[in-house]
């Protein structure tokens, strides 16, 4: 059955599928715009002094993607054949297909880790000695929150530590924020809390701030002047952005506390499914606006979500026989219930 021809469809699949309300839609409709790439768009200009100063920092670069924004940091932070160092299920590693070492000629060497922070004497260890026929290490990476460990928060004495590691040895750090606001709102901590340890920083408007694309790079005045080059040889120069900065703009102002929903859908539905026996939730990781659930041996995890999808529930099979439940703005409780229903439904079935 196609998509197209369901009745009623709840997307969990992703934060990203979310589309624009009539709020954020009227802020596009009515900006001011010029051309970003001469810096003459006065809308652009707003949203990254807005971010900037959000994360303690003295600039920000507008970029139309994610990856973008997370290449752009590892270029301008590296070297042709450095190393840098992320976790093992870090997004810039398994998700942004060898970017690094197509972009920036460098390779990443991963250290795994339970919920996304690998223990600070592994990453020590994984840090080059200053010989010549070894790379050098020259970026420490770190995601917040951990997209394939179900969403974790990064502590800020984690993120403490790491930078006085980083510091010890004379490397930079970058952090891939893609979902940082979520981290913002679970946690205790605030953007420059957060900024204050990283060089450089990529945080994404798409997600679950709802908005139809947009990231940004953050970081000094200087960084951000390499950063414009970079993301010029990339082709991410765009002339009337102000539109999409425009609703970059109206979700900063209107969509970061109500994140704090979506952790509440979260937990509601793992509530739900707790108590099927066929499910295994790991509630360490119930953090904010993800769910991960292990199915029975006896399911096959790619019939479970093609018989879902025919009941009219998205959910997205992250590997062996994992699940990956991701809440978002167009999620209310109704659907959390109904999503709940559907599942246990669909077990029953197969089972």
């Amino acid at each position: 059955m196609a998509i197209s021809e369901m009745k009623e469809i709840i997307d969990l699949r992703s934060d990203t599928v979310t589309v624009p309300d009539e709020g954020m839609l009227n802020a596009m409709m009515n900006a001011k715009v010029g051309d970003d790439v001469y810096g003459e768009d006065p809308t652009v200009n707003l949203l990254e002094h807005k971010v900037a100063q959000y994360f303690g920092k003295e600039a920000a670069l507008f970029t139309p993607t994610g990856t973008m924004a997370n290449q752009i940091c590892l270029k301008i932070n590296t070297n042709p054949s450095d190393e840098i160092i992320c976790e093992q299920d870090a997004h810039i590693f398994y998700y942004e297909t060898a970017a690094p070492a197509l972009i920036s000629n460098i390779q990443i060497r991963t250290i795994p880790s339970v919920s996304g922070m690998p223990e600070l004497d592994l990453i020590e260890k994984a840090i080059r000695p200053d010989i010549y026929y070894l790379p050098k290490t020259s970026l420490i990476c770190l995601e917040n929150t951990h997209n394939r460990h179900g969403g974790t928060i990064l502590s800020l004495e984690y993120l403490k530590n790491v930078r006085s590691l980083a510091d010890k040895y004379n490397i930079r750090t970058h952090l891939d924020g893609a979902r940082v606001w979520n981290a913002l709102v679970e946690s205790n901590y605030n953007g420059i809390e957060i900024g204050k340890y990283f060089d450089t920083l990529s945080v994404c408007m798409s997600k679950g701030m709802g908005t139809p694309l947009g990231s940004l790079v953050v970081g000094s005045k200087d960084d951000i002047k390499k950063a414009l080059k970079v993301r010029k040889i990339l082709g991410g120069g765009m002339r009337q952005a102000g539109y999409m900065a425009a609703a970059c703009i109206y979700a900063l102002d209107n969509n970061i506390d109500r994140l704090k929903d979506d952790h509440n859908n979260v937990k509601y539905l793992a509530e739900i499914l707790e108590r099927n026996n066929h499910i295994s939730i790991d509630e360490e990781r119930i953090q904010t606006n993800m769910l991960l659930i292990e199915l029975d041996s006896k399911i096959d995890a790619e019939e479970f979500v093609e018989k879902c999808k025919n009941e009219g529930l998205l959910l997205f099979h992250i590997g062996d026989n994992k699940i990956r439940i991701v809440f978002h703005l167009n999620i209310n409780r109704e659907k959390t219930l109904k999503a709940g229903q559907i599942i246990e439904n669909v077990i029953k079935k197969i089972l």
